[in-house]
């Protein structure tokens, strides 16, 4: 419910805080007090349309707060969470109107787009008046309210259930379809390449490794000439081993001779032997460790040769060819098999489609019933309206070719406000204050299904006295009794049922030649004279307040 309504430099408005209870509350005054101002302003937080010319003249900017208490699992929480906005507490809707046109929002002190602060808004509180084009008179709406009043959202959840089903059924059909009619173009070919890269059959990776291969065995090749060409030098027809040993018997046969000298060098020249057979010892275990088959090279270069011939030719790389074999191999099989194939889908198409036509046509039967049952509801509320020469039609139109997930049926509220005359669309034969009090009888039955919890009422007293403007404050506190209203009312009839009454008047600005608009909470004697006001117009007489107590007590009783 709406707990407090704040405005700052709104038109008329410099700053004003109504704090609002549970139950019916009215607000009267004057014509031109600046009712109009309020209710702009509430609709500005609400994500109306903003507009430069409603901040208060000589201000840079406006602002308007709304404070909603509702329920955690209230579905305007559920529109915030989906935003990522903290919920916790009460929901706090903030409307900035600067000057120059353009406007700021907030839900709970965080920056939201307007979207979002209409859609929280709107799931907050309903405006009805007599020019009303949002709630009730709207169309795209009565088939939800006639499923909520027939208590039929779970026969309408299944019937979404289960036009997805068509949907998806519908969508693999068409898909393989499209599938097996380009796979059967390309037959010939398909065969021929997978036959061609099953007998190929490429792993991926396999590119890469036969590179490595292939590079390492091109590399081993060079190494093993360089290999040879040193083994050559240290121990081949070149080495120095014949010459070194040759000097080394001739030293040792005169190592006695000189043994000083001759030890030193015989000693050096048999490590260098030892040094040669050593190295030609490392050249030959290099050798052996390098040798290969060339056979084996060639054979790595074939299959890697293969590979990339065949990425070349189907324009794909090499690793991606074995997916492109069982893409290739799953579009055969599905020209082997679619005809089986596509039949069994076109019998699931057919089954989901006649589970939708089952259930859809129970969700129509129910709705029929419903529809009986709200129409007669709301012409029980129309003739203390002093509509009781109208009729109220919840007009059904239902199309057996339609999968909408909502069902079959077109739903519209239609109105006959005079016998004879022909019967149509709610807002195009009901005159402003017919709509008005149609819209009220609507909502009086339909309030605790799925009612916002706030409900605005804009003088729909507007042009009706007497008995009639009694009837509409009876059903606005019986409304209220559920739901939280607020009613904007010349009636007094009406201004007597409430809980909460507030009074609008503009006044004089002390220091200033410049006005203001004030609203102010009535307590009992104020409230009496001005229920008097107006029944008696801008003479309050003694007659018009007895009378005035006559509807304040007629309302307690």
């Amino acid at each position: 419910m709406l707990v407090q309504l704040a405005i700052r430099d709104i038109v008329l408005i410099d700053k004003l805080e109504l704090n609002f209870r549970d139950g019916l509350s009215v607000l009267t005054g004057e014509t031109g007090a600046g009712k109009s101002i309020l209710l702009d302003a509430f609709t500005l937080a609400l994500g109306g349309r903003g507009d430069g010319r409603l901040v208060r003249h000589g201000e840079a900017q406006g602002q308007v707060t709304a404070v909603f208490d509702v329920a955690p699992d209230h579905p305007a929480r559920a529109v915030a969470a989906a935003a990522d906005l903290d919920t916790e507490g009460d929901l706090v809707l903030r409307r900035v109107q600067v000057a120059d046109g353009r406007t700021r929002a907030f839900v709970n002190d965080q920056p939201v787009g307007v979207q979002v602060l209409r859609a929280i808004g709107a799931a907050l509180v309903e405006i009805h008046g007599q020019h009303d084009d949002r709630a009730l008179a709207d169309p795209t709406t009565h088939r939800a309210i006639l499923d909520a009043f027939g208590n039929l959202q779970a026969a309408q959840g299944a019937v979404a259930e289960a036009a997805r089903r068509v949907r998806q059924a519908r969508s693999a059909l068409a898909e393989h379809r499209a599938r097996v009619e380009a796979a059967r173009k390309e037959a010939d070919f398909l065969r021929h390449a997978v036959e061609e890269l099953g007998a190929l059959d490429p792993k991926p990776g396999e590119e890469a490794d036969l590179a490595e291969r292939r590079t390492g065995m091109q590399q081993g090749e060079k190494v093993a000439r360089e290999l040879n060409e040193a083994l050559d030098a240290v121990g081949g027809q070149g080495s120095p081993a014949a010459h070194l040993s040759a000097a080394l018997r001739k030293l040792e046969r005169r190592a006695a001779q000189a043994p000083s000298l001759v030890e030193p060098c015989v000693t050096a020249l048999d490590a260098a032997l030892v040094a040669l057979d050593e190295a030609r010892t490392a050249l030959e275990d290099a050798l052996q460790a390098a040798e290969f088959d060339p056979r084996e090279l060639e054979r790595v270069e074939e299959r890697l040769f293969s590979l990339r011939a065949a990425a070349r030719k189907y324009d794909v790389a090499a690793d991606d060819l074995a997916a492109l074999r069982e893409r290739y191999a799953a579009d055969v099989a599905a020209i082997d098999a679619g005809e089986e194939t596509l039949a069994r889908l076109e019998r699931d198409l057919a089954a989901a489609e006649e589970a939708y036509l089952a259930k859809a046509r129970t969700l129509s039967e129910g709705r029929r019933k419903a529809a009986l049952k709200l129409d007669k509801a709301v012409q029980a509320e129309l003739p203390p309206l002093k509509l009781e020469r109208a009729r109220f039609i919840t007009e059904i139109a239902t199309d057996a070719d339609s999968r909408d997930p909502a069902g079959l049926d077109r739903v519209e509220f239609w109105a006959q406000t005079n016998p004879g005359t022909r019967p149509g669309p709610m807002m195009k034969v009901a005159s402003g204050g017919e709509l008005s009090r149609f819209m009220l009888a609507l909502k009086v039955v339909l309030a605790d299904k799925g009612s916002a919890p706030t409900l605005i009422f804009d003088e729909i007293d507007t042009g009706v006295g007497g008995a009639v403007a009694d009837a509409i404050g009876a059903r606005l506190a019986r409304l209220a009794e559920r739901v939280q209203v607020v009613a904007v009312t010349h009636a007094p009839q009406v201004a007597a049922r409430a809980a909460t009454h507030f009074l609008i008047a503009k006044e004089a600005v002390k220091g200033s030649d410049r006005v203001a608009t004030r609203v102010r909470l009535l307590a009992a004697a104020p409230r009496r004279e001005e229920i008097a006001r107006m029944l008696a117009g801008a003479t309050v007489t003694e007659e018009a307040r007895a009378a005035a107590a006559r509807l304040l007590q007629a309302a307690e009783a």
